[in-house]
């Protein structure tokens, strides 16, 4: 994780030095840009795992993709609440943890759900269709998870 970090601040010391409107606009709303790069992350995360575990040690592929996506999930877990949302209070983790995989249950339906309405319906390109419900998703879970799963408490030292 320092590595991930070390490279973070690297990136943003660069952003800041040559684009500093930019750097700027974006410390505004850092909890948006984090959140939107955590994402990705998480899914390469799982894409590595998933080459390294059937790719190069020959581990069945259901077995590989059920490990790279339990891991991603914690991966995504970890960087949503203690960087993007700066929530570094152990005592409510257990809680979060649930809600959050609660969560991802009901976007996995809203997922298909969706993603059935647009193209089977609305005859949309499958691609263009999962990047709009990508989006809606993404939107509806950052405000999910900043208002309600991590959000500060009260008794929060942080």
């Amino acid at each position: 994780m320092s590595l991930f970090l070390k490279l973070f601040s690297q990136l943003k010391h660069f952003v800041a030095q040559h684009y500093p409107k930019l750097y700027w606009r974006l410390w505004r709303h850092k909890s948006i840009v984090k959140f939107f790069m955590s994402g990705p992350i998480a899914g390469a995360v799982d894409l590595l795992v998933l080459y390294i575990l059937h790719g190069l040690l020959q581990i069945s592929v259901i077995w590989s993709t059920s490990l790279a996506y339990i891991l991603s999930f914690w991966v995504s877990f970890y960087l949503q609440k203690f960087w993007t949302f700066c929530n570094h209070n152990k005592k409510h983790v257990y809680h979060q943890l649930s809600l959050y995989f609660l969560f991802a249950l009901i976007n996995l339906n809203i997922n298909g759900y969706l993603m059935h309405i647009l193209v089977n319906r609305y005859q949309v390109w499958y691609l263009l269709a999962q990047l709009i419900v990508s989006l809606a998703i993404g939107l509806e879970s950052y405000l999910v998870y900043r208002f309600i799963i991590f959000r500060k408490h009260h008794d929060d030292k942080y």
